[in-house]
């Protein structure tokens, strides 16, 4: 979320440009509008979830090479 406000407060225009086009849309074409959004909720989910699945083996990883610099420097 932080990610998105902070790319929204440094680029204005390409988010006021791309609510305007949504909004476009949303009035004109709303089968259109709803396909996008539904095709952007399902890849936002999509990205959770892999994010999800990957936190814990990066900490893993971040843990087995702390691990294998200690039995370095024993040696």
């Amino acid at each position: 979320m932080d990610t998105i406000l902070s790319f929204a407060q440094n680029h204005t225009i390409i988010v006021i440009v791309l609510a305007l086009g949504l909004l476009y849309l949303m009035v004109r074409k709303p089968k259109v509008f709803f396909g996008i959004l539904l095709l952007g909720l399902i890849l936002l989910g999509l990205f959770y979830m892999i994010m999800s699945v990957a936190d814990p083996a990066k900490e893993q990883k971040k843990k087995l090479i702390h691990e294998e610099k200690q039995v370095d420097t024993n040696r």
